[in-house]
């Protein structure tokens, strides 16, 4: 994969190369001029002082989103626009307690919070996730902030709800491998657990699998992303951004077409793409994606648009961890994306055939405006 990387940069300096100069946000003269129709830009770089007056207004005022044609993008919007779920307190607290509990595990060692870390926007820092006995598993942890408003649940979406996502990794030989249905009698015997369920189900209520699930998932549903300066700015503090910041966030919502995926108060459109990153045909590395859950030629290769809230933190990213540094994502972003062909007759006829989407396309953004980009996608 790192050689996989070198080549996609040293193709994308030769994409980048040529082109007028731009002046950085550092002062010092770039390749690559941004475009002429931009109200704040010029032959000599971005006007900054110009970003700053044309995002000082009402967020109605602000510049429409450059998206994909037939895509309608939701509004950026802080995370106080996000519902605060209506939960008991008891149920929570247990389910916090559950959650970071490892002997929910066949081996007493893997818990919930070994792949959901605070640290990490609860995902982890790993490529793909580690569970029984170190077996690894094949997909990289996604996040948990703002999970209470995704639907449906994990990269290709296969579990409709929160209790039936929880499920997910109990039951996994890769991941917690427990004995799901011996579970409530190991954890009554454990501690204080029984009286903790009935104080939060009522008197008698007792351990049971239903419960387990409830709890975990509620308190998953109180994991509302943390506010960010970028909040700040959005409800009206416009000098939470700095120059570089506040020209990538422009970036986000024009050139870079970000929004196309990546809308509302979450950063994502919960719909499932294709980003050309299957492996079609390589068994060490392929992955139908949402295929797998359909059965649907079209599906081969679709994943999630993860939320973007916190993504700073949650790296490596992409369904399979691909990419270590978020500056060689934003490269291959720029590059318009991996675009699979078929190499013979065989591969031409073939149905399920991967097709990376229409949506994304070369973005010729230089390599400071990359830079402002990355600095945007920090705040959040």
């Amino acid at each position: 994969m790192a050689s996989h990387l070198k080549k996609t940069t040293v193709a994308l300096a030769a994409l980048l190369a040529g082109g007028a100069l731009l002046l950085s946000l550092d002062g010092q003269a770039r390749e690559g001029a941004p475009s002429a129709v931009e109200p704040c830009a010029g032959a000599s770089g971005w006007d900054l002082a110009c970003l700053r007056q044309t995002y000082a207004r009402p967020i109605a005022g602000w510049p429409r989103p450059q998206v994909a044609d037939g895509v309608t993008p939701a509004e950026l919007a802080p995370v106080s626009a996000m519902p605060v779920p209506s939960l008991a307190p008891a149920v929570v607290a247990l389910g916090q307690r559950l959650f970071n509990d490892p002997r929910l595990s066949r081996s007493n060692a893997v818990a919930c919070l070994s792949c959901h870390s605070p640290a990490h926007s609860f995902a982890d820092s790993k490529r793909v996730s580690v569970g029984h006995e170190g077996r690894l598993g094949q997909r990289n942890t996604p996040g948990l902030l703002g999970v209470a408003q995704i639907k449906p649940l994990f990269w290709d979406g296969r579990a409709s709800s929160l209790e039936e996502q929880a499920l997910g990794p109990l039951q996994h030989a890769d991941e917690m491998a427990m004995d799901v249905p011996a579970l409530p009698a190991k954890l009554a015997a454990l501690d204080d657990y029984t009286a903790q369920f009935d104080a939060a189900f009522g008197q008698g209520a007792g351990v049971t699998l239903p419960r387990i699930l409830t709890a975990l998932a509620d308190y998953q549903r109180t994991l509302l992303p943390p506010v960010t300066r970028f909040d700040t700015f959005l409800e009206g503090e416009r000098t939470a951004l700095n120059d570089r910041e506040l020209l990538g966030l422009h970036l986000f919502r024009t050139k870079a077409r970000c929004m196309t995926c990546h809308s509302g108060a979450l950063l994502t459109d919960q719909q499932f793409h294709n980003l050309g990153l299957t492996y079609y045909g390589r068994k060490k590395y392929e992955d139908l994606g949402r295929y797998l859950v359909t059965g649907k030629d079209g599906d081969v290769g679709k994943f999630r648009t993860p939320g973007l809230r916190g993504v700073a933190q949650s790296g490596p990213w992409m369904h399979n961890g691909l990419f270590p540094q978020m500056v060689g994502l934003l490269n291959m972003y720029n590059a318009g994306m991996s675009r699979p062909v078929p190499h013979n007759a065989q591969q031409a006829v073939d149905p399920k055939f991967p097709v990376t989407s229409p949506l994304l396309q070369p973005l010729q953004l230089t390599s400071d405006e990359i830079i402002a980009l990355k600095s945007f996608l920090e705040v959040l």
